[in-house]
């Protein structure tokens, strides 16, 4: 008999996913918080941020749910070829948390709303990994929950704003913090748990 997730359930593994994902440092969240430190604009870069994801995560859900009634073997591919990128993305993550770098936040933009938020949207649009994270990979767990894909999206669009929003605004408590390597390390270790987690749940499911 198959058990069929509740809505909750859902949400909480989109949430956990969406925030999972987006942990990791790249040039867009080194801008955000570039952008937090020097208190410049944050509210309009990280909107652009979270509307950008939300964006792509409903096109990610709909479109994936889509595809999977219409084309049956396309759900194990994708939940197979998922979990895969899981496994890779938390390995990276381990391995970085052996010997973490500094922070480098990106040096482009400037003083005015306009340049920020081009080069938010730049960093956000332009970036391959964006699309494979929510675009596809969203997309395709998000097909492990028929029924409730709305759910799960909403729970990883509401990580998305949370990330954004606490890295925008939290980023003169954060910076202190993770200026020492071992901040670093938790944090990346604490990203690969995730991934391999979320990576089991899927395999098993």
């Amino acid at each position: 008999m198959e058990i069929v997730p509740d809505a909750t359930t859902a949400a909480i593994t989109g949430f956990a996913l969406g925030f999972g994902l987006i942990l990791a440092i790249g040039a867009q969240n080194a801008f955000v918080l570039r952008q937090g430190l020097r208190r410049e604009h944050v509210l309009a870069v990280v909107l652009t941020c979270a509307v950008s994801d939300a964006v792509l995560i409903a096109a990610g859900v709909a479109g994936f749910g889509w595809l999977a009634a219409e084309v049956p073997w396309l759900r194990a591919v994708m939940t197979w070829g998922g979990a895969a990128f899981l496994v890779v993305y938390g390995a990276l993550s381990f391995r970085a948390a052996a010997s973490p770098g500094a922070l480098r936040a990106a040096g482009t933009g400037g003083g005015s709303l306009r340049a920020a938020v081009l080069t938010c949207l730049a960093l956000t649009w332009l970036n391959p990994h964006v699309y494979l994270d929510t675009v596809v990979l969203l997309g395709s767990v998000s097909a492990q929950y028929p029924g409730q894909a709305l759910a799960f999206g909403a729970g990883a669009v509401t990580a998305s704003f949370a990330f954004f929003f606490s890295l925008g605004y939290g980023a003169r408590l954060l910076a202190p913090i993770f200026a020492r390597p071992a901040a670093w390390r938790v944090l990346d270790v604490a990203v690969g748990l995730v991934m391999w987690g979320i990576a089991a749940k899927l395999l098993l499911a």
